[in-house]
């Protein structure tokens, strides 16, 4: 996400906050890929980014963000978020 330009850093975080802030909230904003992971979208210039995120308890952890080119999320980016809910899920 460093790499991305400030302005659409600034949307992605934005969206963010909405789903922070509303939760739970649902479409356009936010899908979810069942046991308990998430995804909130941001569209900027014809883009869209993705931001995969679980909730341990009342917290919203960000797992993974990735631009997404193609319909159906990626399964590489789909394998890595899970890996990192685990993760969480265990440190918990």
């Amino acid at each position: 996400m460093k790499n991305l330009d400030p302005d659409i850093r600034k949307e992605i975080g934005s969206d963010i906050q909405v789903v922070q802030w509303r939760w739970p909230i649902g479409k356009p904003l936010v899908d979810g890929f069942g046991d308990g992971l998430f995804e909130v979208r941001t569209s900027f210039d014809d883009d869209i980014y993705r931001i995969l995120f679980c909730l341990d308890g009342s917290t919203m952890v960000l797992l993974h963000g990735f631009k997404k080119k193609s319909r159906k999320t990626p399964k590489r980016d789909l394998d890595l978020a899970r890996k990192r809910q685990k993760q969480v899920e265990e440190d918990s």
